[in-house]
């Protein structure tokens, strides 16, 4: 089980490097970890070369005192990338992931091919929504917030065909480090990459699923009109993490791109 201490930080990854294949990093959304994305990395299997890891405050990784914001969240990647030695590489962020990666990019273009930003956008939630988020986590708990979270988190067939999957997110969810998620809240209420979209002039695929409430089919699909040079892909009947609820058909929208669109 790898770490790293990199600027202070201990910071937990998983990375598998099949020869000459292309690398893409994954990026995982507020209140999860890198597990997320174990499904949709086992249906790539060798056809990448695969980084996942723990943001700060989440999973394993260190959980500072906060706020956070979204350059540290981004230093944070852009470090563990040169301390692997990772050269060019495909970005794969769900939610506050994608933002990391659009601010990554920002700051060092010449290291991101491309880029897979899924059920995020250039801001997400007004100044209010994430203020009250923090104030009842603080109150109550994460546990208390678990049963509307997953409403948001997964489509409606999903919760009720496979109810036990939904109470085992659930469960990650409530054990999460309460200052990693009031952190990322932060980081989530202050960000607006907006005035930067421009600026992001590599080949992206914007995902959603259409049953998002989180960041809605509409928001998404803006973002991808937005970006230089993106197109949106909807994924019917998902909805926020659609790479737990739909791996297969995310796996093949990654294979599509880096074979369409990067050439790789």
């Amino acid at each position: 089980m790898p770490f790293a201490e990199l600027a202070g930080l201990t910071m937990h990854y998983r990375a598998a490097r099949p020869a000459g294949a292309p690398r893409v990093v994954f990026l995982n959304s507020l209140g999860t970890d890198c597990r997320i994305w174990d499904a949709v990395s086992f249906a790539l299997g060798d056809r990448i070369c695969s980084l996942r890891y723990d943001e700060r405050g989440q999973g394993l990784t260190d959980s500072p005192q906060g706020p956070y914001s979204m350059s540290e969240h981004a230093d944070d990647l852009l470090a563990l990338l040169d301390h692997l030695a990772w050269g060019p590489t495909v970005l794969c962020g769900l939610s506050i992931g994608g933002m990391i990666a659009m601010e990554a990019c920002r700051r060092r273009p010449g290291t991101v091919q491309g880029m897979v930003l899924s059920d995020t956008s250039d801001v997400i939630g007004p100044t209010e929504f994430w203020d009250g988020r923090m104030r009842e986590v603080r109150e109550r708990g994460l546990a208390a917030i678990a049963g509307p979270v997953m409403e948001r988190w997964f489509g409606a067939s999903f919760r009720s065909d496979r109810p036990v999957e939904a109470r085992g997110w659930a469960n990650l969810l409530a054990r999460a480090p309460i200052e990693g998620y009031l952190g990322s809240c932060a980081a989530l209420r202050d960000a607006d990459l907006g005035e930067h979209l421009a600026e992001l002039r590599v080949p992206a695929v914007c995902v959603c699923g259409s049953e998002d409430a989180s960041t809605t089919p509409s928001s998404v699909r803006s973002l991808a009109s937005r970006l230089p040079d993106a197109e949106y892909v909807e994924i019917h009947g998902a909805g926020h993490l659609v790479p737990v609820e739909r791996p297969v058909a995310f796996a093949d929208i990654i294979k599509r791109f880096l074979e369409e669109r990067l050439g790789v």
